[in-house]
C-alpha cells in the first residue's frame, strides 16, 4: 500500500505493508531512530510523537492510519545547535539519565504544554502518566517541564515538592501513634 507522510516538514510517499505499525516505518524506512520501541503495547510511551499536532503513540497504529498526516518526531523539534526549549530544560534540569525514554517523554510534556492553558506539578504528572522512565523519580522530570511551562505554571514546582514531602512526613507521624 502507498502513504503520503509529511514528517518532520519533508514529505514522504512511502510503500508500506498493511500491517506495518508506524514506529516501524520512521525508525526503519525513514531511519529516524529518536522515536523508541519500549513495549510493544503502548503502555511505555518511549514511541510518542506528533500526529497532526497531538501527541500518539506510534506502536499502536498502523502507518496506513498515519496517511496524509503531519508526524514530528524528537529529530524534528530543534537542531544540535538550536535546541527546542523543552530539550533545554531536560538538559539545564537533569530531567534524563539513560535517555532511552527521553524522546517520546519530551514529545509527550511538548503536547502538554502547547494544549494546557495553565499547569501545576499534579497536572504536569497526570499529563505524563501514560510515559514510563525506569531511572528517575521523575522529579526531575517534572521540574523540566514544569521550567519550559514558564508563565503557564499557576505554582512553582519546588514549593509544591516541599508541600508534598511535608505532607507526608504528618502523615507518617501520624500512623506512627
Amino acid at each position: 500500500m502507498k502513504i503520503k507522510l509529511q514528517v518532520n516538514g519533508r514529505q514522504y510517499v512511502l510503500k508500506v505493508k498493511a500491517n506495518s505499525l508506524l514506529v516501524t516505518v520512521l525508525r526503519e524506512d525513514l531511519g529516524l531512530t529518536g522515536t523508541r520501541v519500549g513495549c510493544d503495547t503502548s503502555q511505555c510511551g518511549a514511541c510518542t510523537v506528533h500526529m497532526n499536532g497531538r501527541a500518539i503513540k506510534a506502536c499502536s497504529l498502523l502507518a496506513v492510519q498515519a496517511d496524509e498526516t503531519n508526524i514530528l518526531t524528537i529529530e524534528g523539534i530543534g537542531t544540535e545547535t538550536s535546541l527546542h526549549p523543552m530539550q533545554e530544560a531536560f538538559r539545564d534540569c537533569h530531567g534524563l539519565q539513560c535517555g532511552f525514554c527521553t524522546p517520546g517523554m519530551i514529545m509527550q510534556a511538548i503536547d502538554l504544554v502547547e494544549h494546557s492553558e495553565r499547569l501545576d506539578s499534579a497536572e504536569i504528572r497526570r499529563g505524563i502518566e501514560g510515559n514510563l522512565c525506569r531511572c528517575t523519580g521523575y522529579h526531575n522530570i517534572i521540574r523540566a517541564i514544569a521550567q519550559a511551562a514558564g508563565p503557564k505554571m499557576i505554582e512553582s514546582v519546588d514549593a509544591a515538592a516541599r508541600e508534598e514531602a511535608l505532607q507526608e512526613t504528618a502523615s507518617l507521624r501520624e500512623d506512627s501513634r
